[in-house]
């Protein structure tokens, strides 16, 4: 089992029932998947830039992304329904809480002149997402096989029904928010 779930079924599921006043275990929020989402808008003129993306979430995640494709033709950006132009990711269950830790404890703190992470990036139902602006803060990143620097969003979802829930959830689970 992963240490964070492991973490999580000791420790915040007791802490948030007695916060919130929670009368059942499965009214605590938990998270449900995380999806990492990288788009590659020169993949339009170069394929390539879309197959590094690849590889690179790939060794990040441990899983495969999928290709995502443009739904609609856009003339002003030279875009053709159906082209590629970005992959994704979503991680459940161990995969998930295995990413957030290393997201948390290794990745986050990388990040140049880090101050923390906006406490305003909810989306009113619980979920947050973030916005990372280089890849190479992954460790698992070689940066001599680095094409282009890409950033990438990472959502967290979780089953939390307001953003307060969420935060507390998030920020016991040791999301590093400013403030």
């Amino acid at each position: 089992m992963a240490r964070l779930k492991e973490l999580y079924r000791k420790e915040v599921v007791p802490g948030l029932m007695k916060k919130f006043g929670y009368k059942n275990v499965m009214e605590v929020p938990s998270l449900d998947k995380i999806v990492i989402n990288i788009g590659v808008g020169e993949a339009i003129q170069n394929i390539k830039l879309l197959d590094a993306a690849v590889d690179e979430l790939s060794l990040i995640t441990g899983q495969k992304p999928i290709v995502k494709r443009a739904k609609k033709s856009i003339s002003n950006f030279k875009l053709k329904a159906g082209a590629a132009i970005g992959c994704m990711v979503t991680l459940r269950k161990n995969r998930m809480y295995e990413f957030y830790d290393r997201l948390v404890n290794i990745t986050i703190p990388r990040v140049r002149d880090f101050r923390g992470l906006s406490p305003k990036s909810f989306d009113g139902r619980g979920n947050y997402t973030l916005g990372i602006k280089e890849q190479i803060i992954f460790p698992e990143i070689d940066y001599d096989k680095v094409q282009k620097i890409r950033g990438m969003n990472i959502s967290i979802i979780t089953t939390a029904k307001t953003d307060e829930e969420a935060y507390e959830l998030l920020k016991v689970l040791g999301m590093p928010f400013r403030g």
